[in-house]
């Protein structure tokens, strides 16, 4: 499982002209799936993303986390996450889990941040072609990879 976390100061989501979801200052969450990624991935990286300590304390050190701030989070499905790019121009998606197992580990992931949050996760639609737009703050952005837990 792999994600690419954004503190933002903004974000959003439309499918086709119709926004789908958007929030102001939070975490901007783009997730993969591989085929073999199970809900112990999912329960890793949870863990990790909502005790991440990358949001400005009152002395402005990256030293709080989203469960401390109430901010929002943005999580977008995204199998591009797993191109291979190592032979040819074309990137090989073949790393990447199929729709419908991906799409299972997505809502359990989905429930789970939910849960350690005690709030509703803004998303986009699985598998639709989606326009994603935001205002990175800082720049933060983190790439986490539950099968190289640096």
């Amino acid at each position: 499982m792999r994600v690419v976390i954004q503190r933002v100061s903004k974000a959003d989501v439309k499918v086709g002209q119709n926004e789908i979801s958007k929030i102001e200052k939070g975490l901007l969450i783009l997730v993969g799936f591989e085929q073999n990624d199970s809900e112990e991935d999912v329960d890793w990286l949870h863990t990790k993303i909502v005790q991440l300590r990358i949001f400005d304390d009152e002395q402005g050190r990256m030293n709080k986390c989203i469960l401390e701030t109430g901010m929002d989070i943005l999580l977008i499905s995204q199998f591009t996450l797993y191109a291979s790019t190592k032979k040819g121009n074309r990137p090989s998606y073949a790393k990447a889990a199929p729709a419908a197992y991906a799409e299972k580990l997505y809502t359990y992931f989905i429930s789970q941040l939910e849960k350690r949050l005690g709030k509703k996760i803004n998303t986009g639609i699985f598998g639709a072609n989606m326009q994603v737009a935001l205002v990175n703050d800082g720049p933060v952005t983190i790439l986490m990879d539950t099968k190289n837990k640096e």
